[in-house]
This record gives C-alpha cells, structure tokens and sequence, in this order.
C-alpha cells in the first residue's frame, strides 16, 4: 500500500488491515499471480494492471435506495428543512457506481428540490465514476430496487425514472442535470465546497480510526451551520473525535445534525 501510494498517489494505507487482506488475496486469484510480492511488482511497472487492481481494493458494490428507511429518514426529517433554503448543495462521498447519487436525485425531484440542488457524487474509482455517469443499471437488479424505492416512500411508479431496453434500465439523464461526477479522496484531498447534506455509507467501515477521523473532519469543515450528516445504520460518529460536534437527529439510521 506504501508502495502504491508513492508511485499512484492512491492512499489505502488507513484502509482496515483485515479488509485489505480480503481484496488482496481476492486481487492474486483474479490475477493469477502466486504471490503480493509478484503483484507488487507488476502494478508498479504496469499502469493497467495497477487499473485492473483497484477495481478490487475499490469493491463498487451498490443498488439504489439501499435500506430504504434511511432514504425515508432523509424524506421525513432532512428535506423540509432543505426546502427552507433557495439552493441546496448535497456531497455523496465514495458514491461508487452511482445507484446512491441517482437516487437522490429522485427523491429531490420528488419534493420539489432538484432543479435548485448541485449534487457533487465522489469517487476515487474513475471506471466506477463512469457508470455512474451513464446511470445505466441491469435490469435483473431493477426489481429490487423499485422495491426498495416503496418501502422508502416513493410518491410514483418507479419505471417512470427509467427506460428499458437490452436487459438494462436507463435513468432519465435529466434527474442528473445537475450532478457533478468527480474524483475526491477522503484519504488525501481536501474540501471542495460548502454543503448542506454530505451522505457517506458502507465506505467508513473500511477505514481505521485514524482516516475515519479525516473523513470525519472533512464532512464538519464541508457542512453549513446546522448542516446534515448522514451515515446509515451500519456506521456511526460515536467515539471518533467529532462526537460531539455532530447532535443526533434521526439515531436508527444515524443521520446527524452539525453542532458546532
């Protein structure tokens, strides 16, 4: 991971040691290489094959309104008060394939809110950024999405949002209109706007304390007076260093309010 770092700039040196060590050993199957030395040696001389390893250390899993009482949390609770400003600017950071930024995008343009919102979905995966862009998903995953779009409140039919053909769904490009797709790490880079709701799930986990803390101090210097952090109910802020800088607002899905 040093070793990327001073030849790629990519920082996974904070990343979990136990996680790390799923991916790479993931990474020396796909690879058909015997050892990490030998697949240290080859992204370091090889660009593409360093490519072909991210997508591993990466993993871009995702589906749209993932645990669809967050995305009722934020219907219920954070909208109304977004509503409240005249533009709203909104972080998806480690947005992975899109599914989460697109989403959004649909439950803003349900309350009313998506032509005065800037989205910026993050990433540091650029073939994940990609996807994203295209907002082309397989149609095999769409039934479970349009599932997880009811359970989270969904005010019409979900096929509205999608045109089907040859087993995908393509989303109306307009609900991204306003949707900037763009490299950003939470390991090394800095931030890049004020925001009014950053939202950051199933990426944490991955991470030490120590980098968990970096993102979380990014997240505080990002948002606005009051602004809203949302984690999802698999990560939490409890006993990092911006504990008490952040106020609960809706706990089960640990949706927070900035304090301080």
């Amino acid at each position: 991971m040093e070793a990327i770092y001073l030849k790629y700039s990519y920082d996974f040196r904070d990343y979990t040691g136990a996680s790390q060590k799923r991916r790479v050993l993931y990474a020396l199957d796909q690879l058909k290489l015997p050892s990490v030395s030998a697949l240290q040696d080859l992204v370091l001389h090889d660009a593409s094959a360093f490519a072909r390893l991210l997508q591993f250390l990466t993993i871009p899993v995702s589906e749209m309104f993932r645990d669809p009482g967050y995305f009722l949390a934020l219907r219920q609770q954070v909208i109304p008060v977004l509503q409240t400003y005249p533009s709203v600017k909104v972080w998806v950071a480690g947005c992975s394939t899109g599914e989460e930024a697109w989403s959004l995008a649909i439950l803003l343009r349900e309350e009313g809110l998506l032509e005065r919102t800037q989205i910026y979905a993050t990433d540091i995966n650029p073939l994940s950024l990609d996807k994203a862009r295209q907002g082309i998903f397989p149609m095999e995953a769409v039934r479970n999405y349009t599932a997880n779009y009811q359970r989270a409140g969904g005010r019409q039919s979900f096929s509205d949002y999608y045109t089907a053909a040859y087993d995908a769904a393509r989303f109306d490009p307009s609900l991204c209109t306003n949707t900037i797709f763009a490299d950003h790490s939470l390991a090394t880079d800095s931030v890049f706007a004020e925001t009014h709701l950053v939202s950051c799930r199933n990426v944490l986990i991955y991470f030490n304390r120590a980098l968990q803390d970096r993102a979380f101090g990014l997240f505080h210097e990002s948002l606005c007076h009051r602004g809203f952090l949302g984690l999802g109910a698999k990560e939490s802020i409890d006993f990092s260093a911006y504990a008490s800088r952040f106020d609960d607002l809706v706990r089960a899905e640990r949706i927070y309010r900035k304090a301080t």
